[in-house]
């Protein structure tokens, strides 16, 4: 849910302030932008409607360009950043843990801490460099990643700490046409209860503050939050999946989910990996992108179905005078069970223009046009 913002006065030429709170306020050059702030979960933290992802430092971009998003996103209002220990992406063993480290660096140089609500996550199972490949989601590989988080993020406490992926597998990274999940429920909660009972430890020491999950299904969502209502552990406070126009499995489920159990979605991919700018449309593959440098690791995504409705969307953007790509995050923000939406940029043109999606607001013409093309192509990869 949004919160009341002000516009303080203005202390130089172009600049304003956003008093989000009585001892919260943000710098902005936004002339016009009102940034959206939502309560994360259930806890006192007001976070931007948008959050910065951070991916691609460390590797499509350089520490500098780095720094400069996060110059330029605080700027914004943009208070809500994420990452990951296993970024940047695409993943290496050579850039394992870069992302955080170029944070690190800015974090130390800015001294802005304070006016960050920073996000990162424990890599799951998969990973051969993570940890000598032994990185179970458990007590001893939770403690040892937060530690190494905090030293390549030169801070000494982490305000959303999530768990990437579930140990047992994930439907997520387009696995869902062949997810079929077996596991030991007894083992499973045995887990699931050490898991929270050592994020108590870290919350209890003031090394993280708050937990989610990520990649997670319904099942094990609301499985984490009986166990820690049972056992008086940690409550989670955001879910962290993908959704987008062209990737809607979120929905009806997850969304009773997220709203009863002030449980918010932060959305990953909202244009889903590139697809929603119309860039990668037929073919197409501009140098330096994240499908170039990836190969055929997107090639799932990349179906007919899909380009026929990346297509049909842009039609309804330009009827309605729309940026594509800025309709596709706005839809996504605009959703009851989304706290926050998580854009990715390589450039700070591309960075300026998601962020001004905050702007845009779909009338009943617009969804009804997107209703339309979503029943004709429900789920298109």
């Amino acid at each position: 849910m949004a919160t009341e913002v002000s516009l303080l006065p203005a202390v130089g030429e172009g600049e304003f302030f956003l008093r989000v709170s009585p001892d919260t306020i943000i710098p902005t050059l936004a002339i016009g932008l009102v940034m959206e702030y939502r309560q994360l979960g259930n806890t006192g933290l007001k976070v931007s409607a948008l959050c910065l992802g951070t991916m691609t430092w460390g590797r499509q971009n350089t520490e500098a360009e780095g720094h400069a998003q996060m110059d330029y996103a605080l700027d914004r209002g943009v208070n809500f950043w994420d990452t990951a220990e296993m970024y940047a992406i695409p993943p290496t063993a050579q850039t394992y843990g870069t992302t955080e480290t170029i944070i690190g660096t800015w974090f130390a140089s800015r001294k802005k801490r304070s006016a960050v609500i920073l996000a990162t996550k424990i890599a799951g199972p998969g990973l051969s460099w993570v940890r000598g490949g032994k990185n179970r989601v458990d007590r001893v590989n939770i403690l040892r990643a937060v530690e190494d988080s905090l030293k390549r993020l030169q801070t000494d406490y982490i305000d959303l700490y999530q768990i990437h992926w579930p140990n047992r597998g994930s439907y997520h990274f387009s696995q869902h046409w062949r997810y079929a999940p077996q596991f030991d429920r007894a083992e499973v909660e045995a887990n699931f209860i050490e898991v929270l009972e050592t994020l108590d430890e870290l919350i209890k020491q003031g090394k993280i503050r708050h937990i989610g999950l990520s990649d997670e299904t319904a099942w094990g969502t609301m499985t984490y939050l009986r166990l820690a209502e049972k056992h008086n552990l940690p409550r989670l406070v955001s879910i962290q999946n993908e959704y987008s126009l062209l990737c809607r499995l979120f929905e009806p489920d997850f969304h009773e989910i997220a709203v009863t159990e002030k449980v918010g979605l932060l959305a990953w991919s909202p244009l889903a990996t590139g697809l929603l700018t119309g860039k990668y449309l037929d073919g197409q593959r501009p140098p330096g992108s994240r499908w170039t440098l990836e190969g055929n690791r997107n090639s799932q995504r990349d179906t007919k179905q899909a380009n026929a409705a990346v297509h049909a969307y842009k039609a309804v953007a330009e009827k309605h005078g729309l940026v594509l790509s800025q309709m596709a995050l706005a839809f996504v923000t605009m959703q009851p069970f989304v706290t926050a939406t998580i854009i990715g940029a390589t450039s700070l043109e591309q960075l300026q223009s998601n962020i001004d999606s905050i702007n845009i607001k779909l009338n009943a013409a617009v969804l009804a046009d997107i209703e339309a093309v979503r029943r004709d192509y429900p789920m298109p990869y």
